[in-house]
């Protein structure tokens, strides 16, 4: 059984090392950085884009490019990064078994230098084909640094910050949004002869990464549980805690190992027909799906749409945007702050709720707005309310809870069905939004209440607080939904021991 140690209130929170800061960062800028950098870098450059694509049709038919052609052309770049991220989510499992969380992320940056090189040579070879199959590799780039980066930050992370270094992933994604909207201004990169330095700069995080993440650990728990490299385990948990013993955090690892049926990394069928994780996957498909059909990707990819429709001057447009990215990554950052304070269930199911209450009205202002002057600076007030309601919770904790709610061999599997899930919604979002839009018109939004309220319901149900808690406690918190024995009378009382020491004075194995 788990030995129960007394620890002086000092030790009960310790201080965040330097190594998990940077691997927190590192990791995070060649991954997630990346994804969000390539959800607004196209906007920009589109017009340029766009003339491109004619410019080679004449070239190579001697006719301008049909409408129809260069609408499909145009969909198929924009639309072929989500397929490029659902085929990065299939095989993320099977290659995080062979090569670790960190190997993984590694790997994955030589998808997005070879993005990079095509996509900012495509013009010089007069070839659209290369801008094309350059989004599809960045989007498979993407899909894998969605499942492998929130794995690798969950498992590297003590447990009473895992939720704040879990929101690196977030962070950075808002970063990567806010920095493509700031290099895709005109005074910048966003011009006809500099638009492909703008895919260029792609390659610059995957280097740093590169240069950095080598030098850092594994997961400690990929290294003891799945690798069974007890020496390598002990000495990335030193570096990541900046202590010598690790016996503690060591032991606890090998607890959970014990606790679970089978060590090896289970597939995905096997994950779907296994009754202990139901109400787990079920739980992560929700919220992923509500992650991606909240409605704000239809913000992002048709901002300028609804501040034109909003009455806002198209020369101001680039500059709004900016600040729609702005207010993202502010709340972001608050986000990752208060999420070992409040917890996650509250600010997932805050932030759903608030994105009802914004949509409704942006729905009523948008109707209005012919007849009052003022009432388009209400509906780009909405529109900052949305972002920043997404950003407080849904828009990072979903990866969170992924990592949080399995426990080591269902992990990778579970990383896939929710990357999967993830990446359809996505894609769905995309491909549906503009004949949504069409048929309702300003009451389009309404659809993205519903998902809302819906996504708030079941997680205020279902949904328990996994703040500051084991992955073997939070497994056994989902015991009586999935209808699988509860734990022995010892082991209940180490998980009351472990939860309700007073400032620590009684603690489990260790903080991890």
């Amino acid at each position: 059984s788990l030995k129960l140690l007394r620890v002086p209130d000092s030790d009960c929170k310790q201080s965040v090392t330097l190594c998990l800061l940077n691997a927190a960062l590192f990791s995070a800028l060649g991954s997630s950085f990346l994804y969000g950098y390539n959800l607004s870098v196209v906007n920009a450059p589109a017009v340029y884009i766009k003339a491109f694509y004619n410019e080679t049709w004449m070239e190579r038919y001697g006719e301008p490019v049909p409408a129809q052609t260069a609408t499909l052309l145009w969909s198929f770049t924009v639309s072929i990064f989500a397929i490029g991220g659902l085929l990065g989510a299939l095989c993320v499992s099977a290659v995080i078994r062979v090569l670790g969380r960190k190997g993984t992320l590694l790997l994955n940056n030589s998808f997005a230098i070879i993005a990079a090189l095509l996509l900012s040579l495509g013009e010089m070879s007069r070839s659209f084909e290369m801008l094309i199959i350059g989004r599809l590799i960045m989007g498979v780039d993407s899909g894998i640094a969605l499942s492998a980066l929130p794995m690798y930050l969950g498992e590297i992370s003590p447990r009473h910050i895992r939720g704040s270094i879990g929101q690196f992933n977030s962070i950075l994604i808002c970063l990567g949004v806010f920095a493509g909207q700031v290099l895709g201004l005109p005074e910048l990169l966003g011009q006809e002869s500099r638009w492909n330095f703008l895919f260029a700069f792609l390659a610059v995080p995957a280097v740093l990464q590169l240069c950095v993440l080598p030098f850092l650990p594994e997961s400690p728990r990929f290294l003891l549980i799945e690798r069974r490299d007890e020496a390598a385990a002990e000495k990335a948990f030193q570096r990541f805690l900046g202590k010598e013993d690790v016996s503690e955090e060591l032991e606890e690892v090998h607890a959970e190992a014990r606790a679970q049926d089978n060590l090896n990394t289970v597939s995905v069928l096997q994950l779907l027909r296994n009754p202990a994780v139901r109400w787990q996957l079920i739980t992560i498909c929700i919220t992923m799906a509500c992650y991606q059909l909240c409605g704000l990707n239809a913000i992002w990819y048709y901002t300028n749409g609804i501040l034109q429709k909003a009455g806002f001057d198209e020369n101001l447009l680039p500059y709004i945007t900016l600040s729609t990215g702005a207010i993202e990554t502010v709340a972001a950052i608050v986000s990752g702050l208060v999420i070992e304070k409040i917890g996650r269930r509250p600010l997932l199911i805050f932030g759903f709720s608030a994105m009802a209450i914004f949509f409704s009205l942006l729905t009523v202002f948008l109707n209005f707005q012919d007849v009052v002057s003022w009432m388009p600076y209400l509906s780009y007030a909405c529109i900052l309310a949305v972002i920043a309601s997404f950003c407080s919770g849904p828009g990072g904790i979903p990866f969170v809870l992924t990592g949080e709610l399995f426990e080591q061999s269902f992990r990778p599997a579970a990383f896939m069905v929710a990357g999967i899930v993830n990446w359809l919604s996505n894609f769905a979002v995309g491909l549906l939004f503009p004949f949504i839009q069409e048929s309702l018109q300003s009451f389009a939004f309404l659809v993205f209440v519903a998902v809302c309220v819906l996504g708030a319901v079941y997680l205020y149900i279902v949904l328990p607080e996994t703040k500051n808690k084991t992955f073997m406690d939070i497994s056994q918190s989902f015991a009586r939904i999935n209808k699988m024995p509860l734990p022995s009378a010892g082991q209940e009382m180490e998980l009351v021991l472990s939860v309700n020491g007073k400032a620590c004075d009684i603690k489990m194995e260790s903080s991890f």
